[in-house]
């Protein structure tokens, strides 16, 4: 007998479950905008249009998602007015990624620019209310870089 491994092969320690409304177009937006791939999808509910359990896996990760059930308080950002939880995506091409999750209905809330720790950076809003970051590490600095670039970028906000 073979021993099973505690995280199945594909997965990483964490892994993210976002709660959407509409999952199906949740899943086809995200295949879209990143470049999902669709690993499976489980669970259907009773009505067998509700996705109980999704997975999609978006570069090397996987990502699961399921449709929100209100009876049973499991809400997705859009019913619940928003989300403290930011995703962050780094990609080798930040920009093509930025401007095809734009293209397919993110919205832009902080544009992509290279920011003082090191990354070219931006930050969207899925049209389903969760929020991703995308960045591309362009410049690997110490701490003592980042902390004093930190600073000089907070003294010109102002």
């Amino acid at each position: 007998m073979s021993k099973v491994k505690a995280i199945p092969e594909g997965f990483h320690t964490i892994t993210p479950e976002i709660v959407v409304r509409e999952a199906s177009k949740a899943i086809e937006f995200y295949k879209r905008a990143f470049n999902a791939k669709v690993v499976r999808i489980h669970y259907y509910g009773p009505d067998n249009k509700s996705i109980i359990h999704a997975e999609l896996k978006i570069g090397d990760s996987i990502l699961m998602l399921i449709d929100e059930f209100p009876e049973m308080n499991t809400l997705s950002p859009l019913s619940i007015g928003g989300t403290s939880t930011t995703i962050n995506i780094y990609c080798e091409d930040v920009d093509e990624w930025f401007n095809r999750a734009v293209s397919a209905g993110a919205i832009v809330t902080m544009p992509l620019m290279d920011q003082f720790w090191g990354d070219r950076y931006g930050k969207l809003t899925a049209p389903f209310g969760h929020q991703w970051s995308l960045g591309k590490r362009l410049r690997d600095l110490s701490e003592e870089e980042i902390t004093e670039a930190g600073k000089a970028a907070f003294a010109e906000m102002g």
